[in-house]
């Protein structure tokens, strides 16, 4: 097949994502399949329409060029249309699109809803459910309404918010979180008000809207769903501190363990309210639901991850290799079921 790795735009999560592409890529191509790695904001002019995707490819100069960029990403945003040059052709021309990208404008949808109308055909959820799992305070609402439990909480505009905890029935420790944010970037565990003002200051620096939700403080745990089924549970102890940006990317930072040491019918419950929950929110294809269980034995259901990472270290590739599946088979069933929903 001839497919396009889409990696590297403008979130924060940039970086990462530029390694789960190229990991793909490389899984791709030995796999037998023509895939290139592109960059969905700088695009890439070199890129020859007519023959688009050799058989012989040089992935770490793609890599190379798409890097090249990292420092200019900030003054490009000002003056840039979102889709780099080519991109839109060259997507135009693969069998499929695999897409590698995180965060903002990758996983909110909009990227899904402008392939829909170009007709370009792509992996993962399609634009409605990558947008109703990527806004935290109504994805909240969502899992809420389909009895899948998660913690309590609210979503402060910037514009309008009352800076005491007790004006909304809270109180300290709670978490503060962009509400459209990914891999942890701009969350806050906080215990005081001092420090919750300045995770709000800080929060409020990514997006306009925030949510504060009640700390859950227990084991935490997460579940790929693959075509509506729950993948095995793995468990996520980081070393030192929560599972946040470093914990998630640096390499022996967090202790893994799948399937995770969990009873038999908790796993099963576990598993049961991913599922439910992968349903709640409209996504199909794939996607990683992570959870925390406190002393109790109660699970809540933190968000849902409609791209997960893709990276040497990310946690879907662990949980397929439970069942044994070996990271490019992955990337391969990937793409087979996200074409099931074009024929």
């Amino acid at each position: 097949m001839n497919i396009v790795v889409l990696a590297g735009g403008i979130s924060t999560e940039r970086d990462v994502s530029i390694v789960s592409g190229k990991g793909v890529c490389e899984a791709l191509r030995s796999k037998k399949h023509n895939a290139i790695l592109v960059d969905v904001f700088f695009g890439d002019e070199r890129i020859d329409l007519e023959h688009a995707f050799p058989e012989e490819y040089d992935l770490e100069e793609a890599v190379a060029y798409i890097r090249s960029f990292n420092d200019t990403v900030e003054e490009a945003k000002k003056t840039q249309e979102f889709f780099g040059p080519k991109v839109i052709d060259v997507c135009k021309k693969a069998d499929i699109v695999f897409m590698a990208l995180h965060g903002e404008n990758g996983e909110n949808g909009k990227i899904q809803a402008a392939f829909d109308l170009f007709g370009i055909r792509y992996t993962g959820t399609g634009y409605l459910g990558s947008a109703l799992a990527m806004d935290k305070g109504l994805a909240k609402t969502m899992l809420r309404a389909s009895q899948v439990p998660t913690p309590q909480g609210i979503t402060l505009h910037r514009d309008n918010y009352k800076r005491e905890l007790s004006a909304y029935t809270m109180k300290f420790p709670v978490v503060v979180k962009p509400c459209c944010g990914g891999s942890s970037v701009g969350v806050y565990i906080v215990y005081n008000q001092d420090d919750y003002e300045k995770a709000l200051k800080d929060a409020f620096a990514y997006e306009e809207e925030v949510v504060v939700e009640d700390y859950i403080q227990g084991r935490e745990f997460s579940v790929g769903v693959v075509d509506g089924k729950a993948l095995p549970v793995i468990e996520i102890a980081p070393i030192k501190g929560f599972y946040d940006y470093e914990n998630k990317y640096k390499a022996g930072s967090t202790i893994e363990t799948c399937p995770a040491n969990l009873p038999w019918d908790v796993t099963k419950k576990m598993q049961e309210y991913a599922e439910l929950g992968n349903k709640a929110l409209a996504l199909d294809t794939y996607a990683r639901l992570d959870f925390l269980m406190n002393d109790n034995g109660d699970m809540y259901c933190l968000e849902a991850n409609t791209l997960p990472g893709m990276t040497p270290t990310s946690l879907l590739p662990q949980e397929a290799a439970a069942l044994d599946m070996d990271y490019p088979t992955l990337c391969e069933e990937l793409i087979r079921i996200s074409l099931k929903k074009y024929k």
